[in-house]
């Protein structure tokens, strides 16, 4: 966006902003606070003469995350809260396969992504034609994908499963299917923990989250021993990392974990905004930030969001054929969920 068209700082947001501006003085440097409110206030305004609401994932930066996000959360709850609220605008400041999720639960909605190229390593390493390849290979094996994947490889799988439920939908495919084995992708750290979890035997993809698999066991331990911090990891990091965690979890069991524990000093062996935002959260714990960014969620920007709705420009588009089928693997993995017959 041209610099010039930058909304210009007003006397009053001192004030209207006095409470916002107090959070992210604690959890971003001071001095951006400023310059963050003008683009927080202009993008609060058009999304009520829009009628749009905003939605930001865990790992969304906080001046995005508090300053403008009217829903947060992790990529499956943000796609069911879009299907369920009034607004026709969604604008998901998130990674690409978010809105495509988010598109997938609501078709009739107009979905808004900030960034086109806010892509995920994880949904770029496989394909619709990868899986029909798998399962030519595998024949009458289903297919488990994790949630972090196009609408298009979701079409073509049996299941979809979260980092949370992988263990439970995996074994409730196995059931359904009379078979022992499963064919779960695209995260071969995920899978590899889910494996050790149940006999299901795990043909895995060789996938990974590039933010999660740089972390290393001996991080995770130097950690542990400089700080005394308790380890929070997520199931996408390496297995090393895993086996020096105190809880191993997904972005939202994270937080669970922490109101139940309350730890003196954790460290989140996860993408660094998650930690951020967590910091609001539980201001009683330290957190010792071992973490990495995440190149595609740091892709979105206040002055993205702002473009975005003012222009109704970056609108995603699913085929009608990818949103039946990625539907349906969605659904069978909410079976699995409430318990249902799948």
């Amino acid at each position: 966006m041209n610099a010039s068209l930058a909304p210009a700082w007003q006397p009053e947001f001192e004030t209207q902003y006095a409470e916002l501006s107090q959070t992210l003085e604690r959890l971003i440097p001071c001095m951006e606070v400023p310059l963050h409110l003008p683009w927080i206030d202009a993008i609060n305004k058009l999304k009520k003469e829009r009628g749009a609401v905003v939605m930001a994932h865990n790992y969304q930066s906080p001046e995005i995350f508090y300053g403008v996000a009217d829903i947060t959360g992790d990529s499956l709850a943000l796609a069911q809260m879009a299907a369920k609220c009034d607004a026709e605008i969604v604008i998901m400041c998130g990674v690409h396969f978010m809105a495509e999720s988010v598109k997938v639960l609501a078709p009739n909605k107009t979905v808004l992504i900030p960034d086109m190229e806010a892509g995920c390593s994880l949904a770029s390493s496989i394909t619709a034609e990868d899986v029909r390849a798998l399962k030519a290979k595998h024949p009458g094996v289903p297919v488990v994908t994790y949630v972090n994947t196009s609408a298009a490889v979701k079409a073509e799988s049996d299941s979809c499963c979260t980092s949370a439920n992988a263990v439970q939908v995996t074994e409730a495919m196995a059931k359904e299917f009379g078979t022992n084995k499963v064919i779960f992708i695209p995260d071969r750290y995920l899978g590899s923990w889910v494996a050790k979890q149940t006999d299901i035997e795990l043909v895995l993809w060789d996938g990974c989250c590039e933010v999660h698999e740089r972390f290393t066991g001996m991080e995770a331990k130097h950690t542990r021993e400089q700080f005394k911090a308790k380890i929070v990891a997520h199931p996408e990091c390496p297995p090393e990392v895993l086996a020096e965690a105190d809880f191993v979890g997904s972005t939202s069991a994270m937080g669970k974990w922490l109101a139940k524990e309350k730890p003196e000093r954790v460290a989140m062996i996860t993408e660094c905004s998650m930690a951020d935002n967590l910091r609001n959260d539980f201001p009683q714990i330290e957190f010792i930030k071992p973490c990495n960014l995440c190149p595609h969620m740091k892709r979105i920007t206040l002055p993205k969001i702002y473009e975005v709705l003012l222009n109704m420009s970056n609108q995603i588009h699913v085929s009608e054929q990818d949103v039946i089928g990625a539907r349906r693997s969605l659904d069978r993995m909410l079976a699995v969920g409430r318990g249902d017959k799948v």
